[in-house]
């Protein structure tokens, strides 16, 4: 069969580059190793997090991607919550960051503002109010629901549009216009994105190592159902998260934040935890995470990393249960240097990887970019009844 373009990898970003090009007319297959997509795109928080992302580029990308986000909620039929977010201070150098960040310019684009203990409690009430000094809240947050969203968007575009899913389908080689499956059998296309995420090493593994990706593992929980009635309200951050996200770099109490983090608690730094916290669709709070880069990646997770986030996550939260009913441990790819990387690795054959933890809140809106450029440099032919 003969595509217009052909996405390796049922993930976020592929299916972003798979909406983009049908929404333009184009015909589209899909192929994935699995039954369904079972990556880092369906093990993470649900966060569409624009609040992390550095001013410039990459910030107008996230809320590019909030507004893709809504309108293919609505028409693939999946809840996308407007909840925004909240990042709590519990000590008076995160509170000096948030106010530092809310001054500046750092913040540009976002429906932000600082918020009192008491403000804080009309918002969410998870917050631990012992110690908290205040916080800063963000209106530009999302929360989906990652198998339920991942799952119907693949619907959607099977049924609306009449993209061709290609599961348990690995495909083994390459090369321009033409992927071949580990049974033999070859499809065409015009175009090919290869967007595998964490399992980079089977197409083009070169490329990859010349970016100098890296794996990183995050360990994961979801508590029981909270009571009915209870709700989370926004996704909940914590001092620790300030360390984490490019959008709180130039602010200068920073340096004291990570300072106090190193001396008082370096088991912290050593398995990068910083706690958030999103409500999943059956009210239960998904909670994590953690961040375990190239060699120290090990195939079984560390109870000592559960137990610290936990821990961190009582000092700044007070929910109903605390019962875990579920862990697990997610893999991502990212790119030490940029928001991620596209490579031409053959004529018409892309590689797209190395988003890292921001693939939710930045694929969507890159993924339309690159099918605009391709569509813009040399439109497509648009093969309708031709397969």
């Amino acid at each position: 069969m003969h595509y217009d373009l052909i996405v390796v990898g049922g993930g976020i970003v592929g299916l972003g580059h798979a909406w983009a090009a049908a929404k333009q007319g184009h015909t589209v297959a899909v192929f994935d190793n699995n039954s369904r997509a079972e990556g880092a795109s369906i093990r993470n928080f649900g966060m569409v997090w624009p609040i992390g992302q550095p001013e410039g580029t990459q910030r107008a990308i996230s809320l590019r991607s909030r507004f893709l986000w809504q309108e293919l909620g609505a028409v693939a039929g999946f809840p996308v919550q407007e909840c925004g977010s909240l990042h709590l201070a519990h000590h008076d150098d995160e509170l000096a960051v948030l106010q530092e960040f809310a001054a500046s310019t750092a913040g540009d684009g976002l429906d932000i503002e600082l918020v009192t203990p008491e403000q804080i409690a009309a918002l969410t009430p998870s917050a631990n109010p012992n110690g908290l000094t205040g916080g800063l809240y963000s209106r530009s947050e999302l929360r989906v629901t990652p198998p339920t969203a991942i799952s119907s968007v693949s619907a959607h575009l099977a049924d609306a549009h009449n993209v061709q899913f290609h599961f348990n389908t690995p495909i083994t080689k390459v090369d321009s216009g033409l992927v071949t499956g580990s049974n033999g059998k070859t499809w065409t296309a015009e175009r090919i994105v290869i967007a595998t995420g964490a399992y980079f090493q089977h197409l083009f593994p070169e490329a990859h190592a010349a970016e100098r990706l890296k794996l990183c593992k995050l360990q994961m929980m979801l508590t029981d159902s909270q009571p009915i009635g209870w709700n989370l309200g926004p996704h909940i951050a914590s001092g620790l998260t300030l360390r984490h996200y490019p959008s709180f770099q130039g602010c200068p109490s920073l340096a004291d934040v990570k300072q106090r983090i190193a001396n008082d608690s370096p088991e912290l730094d050593r398995y990068g935890i910083h706690v958030m916290a999103s409500q999943a669709d059956n009210g239960g709070l998904i909670l994590g995470d953690s961040h375990e880069y190239g060699d120290d990646i090990e195939p079984t997770d560390k109870a000592e990393i559960d137990t610290l986030m936990i821990q961190e996550l009582q000092k700044i939260m007070t929910v109903p249960t605390w019962n875990i009913t579920r862990r697990w441990h997610g893999l991502y790819a990212k790119h030490p240097s940029q928001m991620c990387f596209v490579r031409e690795v053959r004529p018409e054959v892309l590689v797209v990887n190395g988003f890292g933890g921001n693939g939710m809140t930045l694929a969507l809106a890159f993924s339309e970019s690159i099918i605009n450029r391709w569509h813009k440099s040399a439109q497509w032919e648009v093969l309708h009844g031709s397969n």
